[in-house]
């Protein structure tokens, strides 16, 4: 039997909730299959932790994970701590320490959801957003002087490294390469930024002749959120910057009903450390401990889990579990426009897993 490490950090919030899910719908799978098996260790860091510790996640918690074969992560941020202390500590310590540059949020409509674009069809809006997730807004570099003054400076500094760059392009240069329509989009700012997003626009014209399959195109990132919304069936694979990336995801999960929904996968693409899974939501905090969360991202997020484990059966067998049941439209949480509890979606795709006989 093939079995994997798997390292399960809830988190904040509604992350406990929709890991929690999560981790039962695994089990269903492996029930199911027969040929997996997930050892899961449970590891309670976050907000919590850090008011007990002073640190979201022990000294030495990039160790404690080195050996596993995937990390399986809820949410971070509560509201009464910063968000920079929580995030930083947590989520982007993990992602740039294990060198995780390559985050990927699909974005489709799911059976039963059609989303605020009503008139699009499902198979007009079938995305992959592909941000750069080390460097770029968020490296974390800058600093602030003369704290209290009136003459108090902040700065945050966007770094781009040529390096960053071209990995990131040629992984979604892949990706779409592996995909029917093989479309990439390239959304940038160079208009106005003319040193960072130039550099983009400079490798990507290196790299072009490398890919003569793809159809290529390029967006500035203002008037990619009109094309999202106007005209989404022109899209397929999309790449741009970490902060970039991180804004048109959130409005792809939200065309696409809910945030709750998206899922993300945050890569180390050449397997040098574990890569990591997690929904798109965030700790949710108004609605934690109601049994109201959707935990549909927390499980499509387990669905690509599985994919980069190599278990594509089972990953396939979970998306039809969870279209069923979309499908079906008994199982929506408030946030779709439904009734159902975090308890009976959870029930319910199990119920599907079960029943699939494919």
């Amino acid at each position: 039997m093939r079995e994997y490490r798997i390292a399960a950090i809830p988190g904040d919030g509604i992350g406990t909730e929709v890991i929690g899910a999560g981790l039962e719908v695994l089990r269903a799978l492996e029930k199911r299959d027969g040929g997996f098996r997930l050892a899961v260790e449970h590891l309670p860091w976050g907000s919590d932790y850090y008011r007990r510790n002073g640190r979201m996640m022990p000294e030495n918690g990039l160790e404690l994970l080195k050996g596993v074969d995937a990390i399986y992560f809820g949410a971070v941020g509560d509201p009464g701590l910063p968000d920079h202390v929580t995030l930083w500590g947590l989520r982007l310590a993990i992602c740039q320490g294990f060198d995780q540059y390559a985050n990927v949020r699909p974005a489709r409509l799911l059976p039963g959801i059609p989303g605020p674009l009503r008139a699009v069809k499902p198979a007009e809006f079938d995305w992959i957003i592909v941000r750069e997730n080390t460097e770029g807004e968020y490296s974390g570099a800058g600093g602030r002087v003369h704290r209290g003054l009136p003459e108090e400076v902040g700065l945050d500094v966007a770094v781009f490294t040529r390096t960053g760059v071209e990995r990131i392009m040629r992984f979604a240069f892949a990706l779409a390469g592996a995909r029917p329509r093989k479309r990439l989009t390239v959304v940038t700012k160079s208009n106005a930024q003319r040193h960072g997003m130039v550099l983009w626009d400079d490798v990507l014209a290196e790299l072009r002749g490398d890919y003569p399959d793809i159809a290529m195109d390029k967006m500035l990132v203002d008037a990619m959120t009109t094309r999202m919304v106007l005209k989404p069936e022109t899209l397929d694979v999309v790449v741009a910057t970490n902060l970039h990336a991180d804004v048109l995801s959130d409005l792809a999960a939200a065309l696409s009903g809910s945030l709750g929904i998206a899922p993300t996968a945050n890569l180390n693409p050449e397997r040098k450390f574990p890569s990591m899974f997690e929904p798109i939501h965030g700790s949710a905090f108004d609605i934690a401990g109601r049994g109201i969360a959707n935990p549909l991202g927390s499980f499509w997020t387990a669905a690509m889990m599985l994919e980069h484990l190599g278990e594509k059966a089972a990953a396939g067998r979970l998306m039809g579990a969870i279209e069923r049941t979309t499908g079906e439209g008994k199982f929506l949480t408030p946030d779709l426009g439904g009734r159902a509890t975090t308890r009976e979606v959870t029930d319910a795709v199990c119920r599907a897993i079960a029943g699939d006989n494919s």
